[in-house]
């Protein structure tokens, strides 16, 4: 049970330009007749816990065995969230933020010990503003709408073996900002077992620098400049900030009526160009990724290219802009072919009917992830930055060593908890388009 330290955070238009003037707030749990506890849930105007989830109180510990979650109104803009976990008993915590961003992965305590850790989180509304007040907004899909990376709200979840937090500390911060652009493989994908790179890359850093992820399914470079998504980016984007470019699988999707890809190359490395310069004008580092391979094996056991001339366009745009690249097809390639053809599967969206609830038939998908296939390709992306040589390295978690993608992770010791699935239909029908 969570006793506010500070008032409640309430909403109001000029808060939601003006994040960094708000005062450090504090949550602790606490005796059940204070104002804040769990039979209280989260509204639009006071923190609590939120999405049907409660968990119990022993010994000033908020701890269940089951995951639960945290929301606390809040303007966009970015956040250091500092936590105490450990309670009673022994226990492992994950922390995931928003919509399945991992924080802090499986952080185990001794019994009545703790251990305070802290992270950034970026919370993000669809409009976008200027000075002169709201100007536009973001064309969000279906899909998005009350996704919780879109909402006027930061939601943590807690999970794993007996969970347990004692206090949070939520401080507004400026720092650099990474932003991510790109499609499904890139997105924080909401559902369970769906997962990509992107939602895993905050784990792999330390305070000092927050990702921001507006990644979306179904999106091609030039689709994420008419939905406005670069729009938004750029009414953000500051000075010593950093903007990943990855897109290649819708792009080279074959147009029904004109027989051509959706965007052709030409058009592709001209769009790629344009915002490499944007991103350096507003004083920001432009880096682009190829994109991963698809589960593509001949017989042989090698991957097959079936992303067409993309990765090499990627690869020439690097060369000609002088911009960083991360080579995640080159790596992914590696990877896969580490893995083996009846290993990789169980890195992809690969699973039997009835894994997963209202799931009557077999999904047998070559192109997303599930969580170890994501989590592997987020490796790569942090051994990319080390290999570049990036300043960004500065930023990287120091207790995590590098990657070499020939030697991936065991997948038989590969776990994280499952955030629990919210939606009634098949979770295998979620579209990705």
């Amino acid at each position: 049970m969570f006793k506010l330290l500070l008032p409640a955070l309430a909403l109001t238009a000029s808060a939601l330009a003006q994040s960094a003037s708000l005062a450090p707030m504090k949550y602790t749990c606490a005796p059940a007749d204070h104002a804040l506890s769990p039979t209280t849930p989260y509204t639009d105007t006071t923190a609590g816990f939120d999405l049907n989830t409660t968990p119990k109180i022993d010994s000033k510990v908020c701890t269940s065995d089951k995951p639960f979650f945290f929301s606390v109104p809040i303007p966009e803009g970015s956040y250091r969230i500092t936590v105490v976990l450990g309670g009673p008993q022994a226990s492992v915590t994950t922390v995931k933020s928003e919509a399945r961003r991992l924080m802090l992965e499986k952080i185990p305590t001794k019994p009545k010990a703790s251990v305070t850790r802290s992270f950034d989180v970026n919370v993000r509304l669809p409009e976008i503003t200027s000075p002169s007040g709201p100007q536009n907004r973001v064309r969000l899909k279906p899909r998005e709408i009350g996704n919780l990376n879109w909402d006027p709200k930061l939601t943590l979840e807690f999970n794993g073996d007996h969970s347990s937090v004692r206090s949070i500390s939520i401080e507004p911060i400026k720092e650099p900002t990474i932003y991510l652009a790109g499609d499904s493989t890139v997105v924080d994908q909401d559902i369970e077992p769906w997962a990509a790179w992107g939602q895993m890359l905050p784990r792999f850093f330390s305070p000092g620098i927050v990702i921001a992820n507006h990644a979306e399914s179904g999106e091609t470079v030039k689709s994420f400049t008419s939905e406005q998504r670069f729009a938004k980016i750029f009414s953000l984007i500051q000075p010593g900030d950093y903007l990943f470019l990855q897109f290649n699988h819708n792009d080279q999707k074959i147009n029904p009526t004109t027989k051509e890809p959706v965007v052709p190359i030409a058009e592709y490395k001209r769009i790629f160009t344009e915002y490499i310069a944007k991103a350096r004008a507003a004083g920001a580092t432009p880096i682009v990724v190829t994109a991963m391979n698809r589960n593509t094996f001949d017989a042989s056991g090698h991957i097959t290219n079936s992303l067409a001339g993309y990765p090499d366009a990627v690869r020439e745009l690097a060369a000609e802009q002088k911009v960083a690249l991360i080579d995640l097809n080159a790596m992914s390639k590696t990877l896969f072919e580490a893995l083996g053809p009846d290993a990789t599967i169980h890195a992809f969206m690969h699973y039997p009917a009835n894994s997963y609830p209202n799931q009557t038939e077999a999904i047998n998908d070559d192109t997303h992830f599930n969580g170890y296939g994501a989590y592997e390709l987020a490796r790569c992306i942090v051994h990319g930055i080390r290999a570049a040589n990036l300043p960004l390295t500065k930023f990287l978690a120091p207790e995590v060593p590098d990657f070499d993608p020939a030697h991936p992770d065991a997948q038989s010791t590969f776990h994280l908890p499952e955030t629990p699935i919210q939606i009634k239909t098949n979770v295998m029908t979620v579209p990705q388009t």
